[in-house]
């Protein structure tokens, strides 16, 4: 598998996109932050069940492949609440993939849905510490809306949530 093949962006589910996501979450957030079993499994638990109810009129599951290999994933949870917002989720590149500009592209990808779609705004949640995340957020038009202590990753955090509005 080449480190330097060409990244390729794909919408939809590919086989094995439950298990890689999760994979790449889990290895990332275990590494760095000391997540644990708790992390994963709601990950798993929870990414599997929007696969299941992905609905292409209204959500988004954008992939960044290299060599047909998942190296990035983004999500645009369109099924909340009214419909005019989105809840970006999910949104992760591998290792091996940093710095080449998949990041980018998968957020670029993601916004281009919302507007094609409709939605009035997007959110997401984070938590301090993630600045690359932070900066690629701040780069696409997102902005803090709040900060708080939370635990829904089985650690305790500060809690990030960052709004753009697209109206």
């Amino acid at each position: 598998m080449s480190a330097n093949g060409k990244i390729e962006l794909v919408r939809g589910y590919r086989p094995g996109a439950i298990g890689r996501v999760t994979d790449m979450h889990a290895t990332y957030y275990s590494r760095e932050w000391a997540f644990d079993q708790f992390f994963e499994a709601r990950i798993a638990t929870e990414f599997a069940a929007f696969v299941q109810r992905l609905n292409p009129d209204r959500d988004l599951l954008a992939l960044a492949l290299r060599d047909g290999r998942i190296i990035g994933s983004i999500v645009i949870d369109g099924s909340e609440g009214d419909g005019t917002v989105a809840h970006l989720r999910w949104f992760i590149v591998d290792d091996d993939a940093r710095g080449t500009g998949a990041g980018r592209r998968l957020m670029a990808d993601a916004m281009a849905f919302c507007r094609e779609k409709g939605f009035s705004s997007v959110y997401l949640y984070t938590f301090a510490g993630l600045d690359a995340a932070v900066h690629l957020y701040e780069d696409a038009g997102f902005t803090l809306a709040e900060a708080f202590s939370g635990d829904q990753w089985g650690k305790t955090v500060t809690e990030q949530r960052y709004e753009r509005d697209l109206a």
